[in-house]
């Protein structure tokens, strides 16, 4: 579930394609041609009313999100349909054709479509109706042995995985764009969900309206819980501070502060002075999903500092600065030696409390029916899609934040949406350089052979083939969906990969991947045109 940042360089892989780059570089005529093919390819062929998922056979035989999904589903998590919105805006904003505001507008109207009464998102949603849907999590859903958030249908919504987010900026980017009413509605839905599903104490559960559902009898519900995992918190407040600098919406304020100051409250005190991923509303650490314990978690610890830096930079106010140094000294003393169990990260992600000791995750079994995960303190035997050790670039944290402490009071609220007189407007582009991802499938593309744009935009012009779209190696595929699981005796033949038996419905690597369309790499593609094209404007 943890979202991934990638930065310009890594889009779809195009050795294949590099030896036919065009030798000049390409006219914008051609650049824009080559945009609007693979985006009308995109809206007219691959996407369901408007919402995408993230791959698809070319035949359209099977496509995925995080799952299989049906032809009707949408997948509202990055690189899903709100992130192709806001590729369109971009498109937009780079070229000035309307017929990337008309398709924004498409992508518009199957967010508002998803949307929960309750003003939020889940990560998917089924044009086939609800009942098509509960079918598919007590099928698909429920057999993903390592993705236990698709196994319960809880019929609520999730700032899980910046889906809710990302939909709600979309809107509200799309609607300051023209300032277009039919859209004020659904962005007024969506505010409200954020800041009603708002603890008092500043933090948010990671799926609301609350259900106290939870399928697992021997664990707590943790979809209640206050959440920072994959940013929850840090989401919110980026999307009200948007509200609050772009709509004027002053009773978004209040939320913000609070949200801040409870990064402030859930730090733990000496002699653990870090942060875990979720707290139970009394503010006591908690564990999730069966392979996240109750624990302190040290990649949450370095993002918390972060955006402890971030809340200084914002306020100005030295109490987001006060902590800091025990924090990076907590992770400083928390450093692994260089052993192959490790895997070469510097840090244990989960550190028992009380007792300081890190704690490692394994499984045993085969699938739903007869898999366990479990927690001892071995390292070695990691798990291949959650780790349980983490790289934490200690040196980058203290030097951001040794610069903040260098700036006059002046200086370090400079810009601040909170300190600024008048509005400050949204940013032009949004995808360019960087496309927050849970898509594996993305994640595994080769980088280029060149980081000169130029050279870039001509592979890409060349690459993109007859049908209009740029084809991309599969690197992951699931088994389809055969039963029930058979209950067989567990062993640890599966411990350390990312799929257990033909009943596993959970994604995996293939030696041989097909060739297939992916949504992430379209955007990624496009980001680099749209690149492109500013640069030969400029000259």
């Amino acid at each position: 579930m943890r979202i991934i940042n990638l930065f310009f360089f890594s889009f779809v892989f195009l050795c294949t394609h590099f030896a036919q780059a065009i030798a000049a570089a390409p006219s914008p005529e051609q650049t824009q041609h080559t945009m609007k093919t693979a985006s009308q390819f995109m809206l007219e062929k691959v996407s369901y009313r408007g919402g995408f998922v993230w791959s698809y056979l070319p035949d359209f035989s099977r496509q995925w999100g995080e799952l299989e999904a049906r032809r009707s589903m949408i997948w509202m998590q990055p690189p899903g349909t709100a992130s192709v919105g806001h590729l369109f805006l971009d498109a937009y904003h780079a070229t000035g054709d309307a017929f990337y505001y008309v398709a924004a507008e498409k992508v518009a109207g199957a967010i508002i479509y998803a949307q929960h009464p309750s003003g939020g998102w889940n990560y998917v949603a089924d044009f086939a109706g609800e009942t098509a849907l509960k079918e598919w999590y007590a099928t698909i859903g429920k057999n993903a042995w390592r993705l236990e958030e698709f196994q319960h249908y809880y019929g609520n919504a999730t700032f899980d995985d910046v889906g809710t987010a990302e939909a709600a900026k979309f809107l509200l980017r799309l609607y300051s764009e023209k300032r277009d009413s039919k859209y004020r509605p659904a962005l007024d839905k969506a505010i409200h969900f954020i800041l009603a599903s708002q603890y008092p104490i500043g933090g948010w559960p990671q799926r609301f309206p609350l259900m106290y559902d939870h399928p697992y009898k021997d664990h707590a519900d943790y979809s209640s819980f206050i959440t920072f995992n994959d940013d929850v918190a840090a989401e919110n407040i980026d999307f009200l501070l948007m509200c609050y600098q772009i709509l004027g919406e002053a009773r978004v304020r209040e939320p913000v502060i609070r949200a801040m100051n409870s990064f402030l409250v859930t730090q733990m005190g000496q002699p653990q002075p870090g942060w875990a991923l979720q707290y139970t509303p009394e503010l006591v650490p908690a564990g999730a999903r069966s392979y996240e314990p109750k624990s302190l978690h040290t990649p949450t610890t370095a993002e918390n500092i972060q955006q402890l830096i971030k809340f200084y930079r914002m306020t100005g106010e030295t109490k987001f600065l006060a902590r800091i140094p025990e924090a990076l000294a907590w992770l400083e003393s928390l450093t692994l030696p260089i052993k192959p169990e490790y895997e070469g990260r510097s840090h244990p992600s989960f550190i028992e409390l009380d007792t300081n000791k890190a704690l490692f995750t394994h499984r045993r079994g085969a699938n739903v029916s007869n898999g366990e995960y479990y927690v001892d303190y071995t390292p070695g035997n990691m798990l291949a899609h959650y780790k349980s050790a983490s790289t934490i670039d200690l040196a980058k944290l203290r030097a951001a934040y040794e610069q903040v402490l260098r700036l006059t009071p002046k200086e370090v609220t400079v810009n601040s949406p909170l300190k600024a007189m008048t509005n400050i407007a949204l940013p032009k582009y949004f995808t360019l350089g960087k496309v927050s991802v849970s898509d594996l499938n993305f994640r595994a593309q080769k980088i280029p052979e060149t980081k000169n744009l130029t050279e870039q935009a001509a592979a890409l012009i060349g690459a993109l083939n007859q049908q209009g779209y740029w084809p991309t190696p599969l690197y992951y595929t699931t088994n389809p969906y055969k039963g029930v699981a058979p209950i067989t005796k567990a062993t640890n033949e599966y411990a350390a990969t990312m799929v257990g038996d033909e009943w596993d419905t959970s994604p995996f690597p293939v030696d041989d991947p097909v060739m297939g369309i992916s949504t992430g790499a379209y955007i990624k593609n496009m980001g680099v045109l749209i690149q492109y094209l500013q640069q030969q404007s400029a000259q």
